[in-house]
């Protein structure tokens, strides 16, 4: 695949993954998740495994980074979920 398409792949999976950056801030810093759901977390969790092994098949950094981040993140806020309740 060309180099500019990876890098507008790379620079969609930087915006799509940040993105969760202020929602975990935001979560630690009012100790509260009375708003974010448990199930639905868990499934996007299931789906970005599914993105990366699919990243993983085509051999695609990009998916491959962005969705292991992703689920990195989404996992904190899942872990917050049980932590805050």
């Amino acid at each position: 695949m060309p180099f500019s398409i990876e890098m507008v792949g790379a620079l969609a999976a930087a915006v799509t993954t940040l993105c969760w950056l202020p929602q975990i801030a935001k979560m630690i810093r009012e100790r509260q998740t009375q708003g974010v759901s448990l199930v639905a977390n868990l499934v996007l969790s299931t789906g970005l495994v599914l993105w990366m092994v699919y990243g993983v098949l085509i051999g695609s950094w990009p998916v491959i980074v962005a969705n292991a981040v992703t689920l990195a993140l989404i996992l904190a806020i899942v872990g917050l979920k049980l932590r805050y309740g």
